[in-house]
């Protein structure tokens, strides 16, 4: 009871748990808001010549905006939350491919530094909090660690993804693959094999993000570099209009809002 009252208490500055349920609607978003991350960063610093130092200047600002109304927000709101995600892919992105291209950082050493910040986010969350769950962001503390965390898995997704496809010269249908695979183990692991929810969900959570980069290479890269010849822009405005199509219609049913009594169990 005293549990409850603390968590009400919560409620009552934060009103809702801050983030949607792992639906299918989400991790369809998920994936595609990840291959608009790594479209829309080679179409503004490539197709629209901003250059990457620019692109990364422009996007982080806007990224540090959406957020700022993100937490001031006292419930999930699809239309922030998902243009919060859109944006921290296209920063993830824009930070591995900084190391690798302006600091000539190896993607082997991005991999393993994203990996250890990662870790540190994931120890340093549940020393404080006791759990990771995503069922429990109600406080602006914890919405602070998911953030963080979500920003590493995209640029630890990034490297990974590049270091398969490019440094190991496995191409982007293959890498994709490969990481589809694995998403597939994990989800036969947890619905089979009893793997723990949470655990679950952050694995399969950043092996998404090399998943949908490979998707995104594959579709908007020229056939002389593995590709399909889609384009950036095409590839971004397809995407981008389907996102746009979901969130619009979680907005209307609020079918991945996490109830109360999910909440109130963390």
């Amino acid at each position: 009871m005293e549990k409850n009252m603390e968590i009400t208490s919560s409620l009552g500055r934060q009103m809702l748990n801050k983030v949607p349920q792992a639906t299918i609607f989400f991790w369809i978003i998920k994936i595609m808001a990840t291959t608009v991350g790594e479209t829309a960063a080679d179409f503004l610093n490539f197709k629209m010549n901003w250059g990457l130092t620019n692109t990364t200047l422009v996007m982080t600002v806007l990224l540090v905006i959406t957020l700022f109304f993100q937490f001031r927000s006292r419930k999930y709101m699809p239309t922030i939350y998902w243009l919060v995600v859109v944006l921290i892919s296209v920063v993830g992105t824009l930070v591995t491919d900084n190391l690798t291209d302006n600091l000539g950082v190896p993607l082997q050493t991005s991999t393993i530094i994203f990996t250890i910040l990662l870790l540190a986010t994931f120890v340093l969350w549940y020393s404080s909090e006791k759990t990771l769950s995503i069922h429990s962001i109600y406080t602006t503390k914890r919405e602070a660690y998911y953030w963080l965390a979500i920003l590493f898995t995209f640029a630890l997704g990034t490297a990974a993804g590049d270091l398969l496809s490019e440094d190991m010269n496995l191409g982007y249908l293959k890498s994709g693959l490969i990481f589809a695979a694995m998403i597939v183990a994990v989800t036969i692991a947890y619905y089979f094999f009893k793997l723990n929810g949470v655990l679950a969900f952050w694995i399969a959570y950043i092996l998404t993000r090399p998943f949908g980069a490979s998707l995104g290479d594959f579709l908007s890269q020229p056939s002389h570099n593995g590709g399909l010849g889609l384009g950036t822009t095409g590839t971004s405005a397809i995407f981008l209009v389907i996102i746009l199509c979901l969130v619009i219609y979680l907005t209307k049913t609020r079918r991945d809002e996490i109830p109360f009594e999910k909440t109130a169990e963390e």
